[in-house]
């Protein structure tokens, strides 16, 4: 008796995807955040400046247990995924601009960035700063430099997407990408004055101030990923597994 076996199709739209792979990381900081704040509140807000802090740095709650488990398991499984987002956009960006200049060298470029802060995420996350600080420094650097660089050449690309389309969405997509570049680059700003201010002069509530622009760092570079859903909207991811034929 010869067996051909149904290959076993999932389909799931790709707006799923991204918003999937977006709330992962969110709701682990999330945990991570609360979790450091209620039971693990003065070790997370410590510094060698000994001065009263209220909120907990991502640094510092990803690198406490068991909450550097919650945020490696989350970064982990949302890292595939986001390989796949960048490789879709480089793909659509090569059809659309196959010849163009300089949009073509662009999509190279703005995938190579996409990938550097995908690993930058992923070295901050795997080596905490209360492991090796140099290394954990590095990554967190990699990722912030990357993901500014990408999401400006996101944004251009998607300038010239938006002058050739009729497509309402595609305007919509490249005006909120260009919006959420503005916040982010504004919140990282903050970021670094408090960060500065905290380490030159030790005031209190300078921490603070760099933890809460830290954590809105973080969500306006989510809320530029979450744009894909208008991106793809139409599109689908799916997975084929297709055996082969088995002989009895």
């Amino acid at each position: 008796i010869e067996i051909f076996p149904l290959p076993l199709v999932v389909r799931v739209s790709f707006s799923a995807c991204v918003l999937g792979t977006v709330c992962l990381p969110l709701l682990g900081l999330i945990i991570c955040v609360f979790i450091s704040s209620v039971f693990h509140f003065e070790d997370a807000t410590g510094t060698h400046c000994q001065v009263p802090n209220y909120l907990p740095s991502i640094s510092a709650s990803i690198s406490l247990s068991p909450e550097c488990y919650i945020w490696r398991f989350c970064i982990g499984l949302h890292s595939a995924p986001r390989f796949l987002v960048a490789f879709t956009y480089f793909k659509l960006y090569k059809s659309r601009f196959a010849s163009k200049f300089p949009e073509s060298p662009l999509s190279c470029l703005n995938l190579g960035f996409s990938i550097s802060e995908n690993l930058g995420l992923l070295l901050l996350t795997y080596v905490s700063s209360s492991e090796t600080y140099f290394v954990h420094k590095e990554g967190f650097v990699l990722f912030i430099i990357s993901s500014l660089i990408h999401m400006l050449i996101t944004c251009r690309l998607w300038k010239a997407i938006k002058k050739y389309s009729l497509s309402p969405e595609d305007a919509k997509s490249h005006n909120w990408k260009v919006r959420f570049l503005l916040l982010n680059v504004c919140f990282c700003a903050f970021a670094g004055f408090f960060y500065w201010k905290h380490n030159m002069y030790c005031e209190s509530g300078s921490y603070t101030f760099f933890a809460l622009f830290e954590y809105l760092v973080v969500f306006s570079n989510m809320a530029f990923h979450l744009t894909a859903m208008w991106d793809f909207k139409s599109r689908e991811v799916m997975v084929i597994s297709s055996s082969e034929d088995k002989d009895f």
